[in-house]
């Protein structure tokens, strides 16, 4: 827990979705000494967890009659839908709180909201950046959707105790909105960094004379301010896979094309990102979409150590 927040008293947590992220931050309420009931398709990834104050589910449902909050953390709108309406299923009427981490469609967290609504429970979005790394170490920040100010006071201290960040956007979807947004910004910083070494390389510059000039004159981005000292490392595990990736650039262009606004580059990092998926790099780590800049330049980008 950080050391700002004061410590909660034990709740009867549900958590659904047990990959990089949701398992990292299961194992941290059960270390606040919260009650868990757990469930992931992965029995593996339950067995992971199951111990003191952990219980296996055998379905949503029943993590659903077990806990007063319940968390998901999944990897499509469609999967979270699926969930969402197991889980309606038998917490109608119950006050109980669903709280969405997943990034998803801003019109389907409103629309499933307005169901959750006239159901008598309440429906929480909040998409989170800082990846596996950040919900192992709560450092990640809760970009916040909700349609219910004393709904989302019952769930901020939780999401307070697991990061670093927590911030209400406005009523749901637009927390999703805010997620897009940063994701918009973090994948264009690292593709036009990418362009700019493969040009540089390409033309025969030394890429780290380039960098360093770009840190002082103005142009870095936050990919070439640090990330881009790790060109060099290819396959690690994947935290955030290229597969993900293009899911939330195709969010981008779904939520912009609603909305009646152009976004060409999130298009373009779509179709960076598809065609990423069609060489074979999915399932790889967004670290590896070095790669892609590779195969298409026709020359491998490398960096020498800083002061070299």
């Amino acid at each position: 827990m950080n050391e700002d927040t004061p410590k909660l008293e034990p709740h009867d947590i549900g958590f659904i979705g047990l990959g990089n992220i949701g398992g990292a931050l299961a194992a941290n309420l059960l270390a606040d000494g919260h009650r868990l009931t757990v469930f992931d398709v992965d029995s593996i990834k339950i067995a992971s967890l199951t111990g003191a104050g952990c219980s296996a589910a055998a379905s949503v449902a029943e993590v659903a009659k077990a806990a007063d909050v319940t968390f998901l953390s999944l990897p499509t709108p469609e999967a979270m839908e699926a969930v969402a309406d197991a889980w309606l299923g038998v917490s109608a009427g119950s006050g109980k709180v669903l709280v969405d981490l997943s990034t998803n469609s801003p019109s389907v967290v409103r629309n499933m909201g307005k169901r959750f609504a006239a159901s008598g429970a309440h429906l929480v979005e909040a998409p989170l950046t800082g990846g596996a790394p950040g919900a192992r170490n709560r450092q990640l920040v809760f970009i916040v959707g909700s349609d219910d100010a004393g709904v989302f006071a019952r769930i901020e201290p939780l999401l307070q105790s697991l990061g670093r960040g927590t911030f209400l956007m406005g009523p749901l979807g637009s927390g999703n909105i805010g997620k897009l947004a940063n994701s918009l910004h973090a994948f264009a910083s690292m593709w036009v960094t990418l362009e700019t070494l493969a040009l540089a390389a390409k033309s025969g510059v030394d890429l780290r004379r380039l960098v360093d000039m770009l840190r002082v004159a103005g142009g870095a981005t936050p990919y070439l301010n640090s990330r881009v000292e790790n060109i060099g490392t290819r396959g690690a595990p994947a935290e955030f896979s290229l597969e993900l990736a293009s899911k939330d650039a195709g969010l981008m262009i779904e939520t912009g094309r609603e909305a009646g606004v152009p976004l060409p580059v999130a298009s373009a990092l779509h179709e960076m990102l598809s065609f990423a998926k069609a060489q074979g790099l999915g399932a790889n780590d967004i670290s590896d979409l070095v790669e892609v800049i590779e195969r298409l330049a026709g020359i491998e980008l490398e960096l020498s150590p800083p002061g070299s």
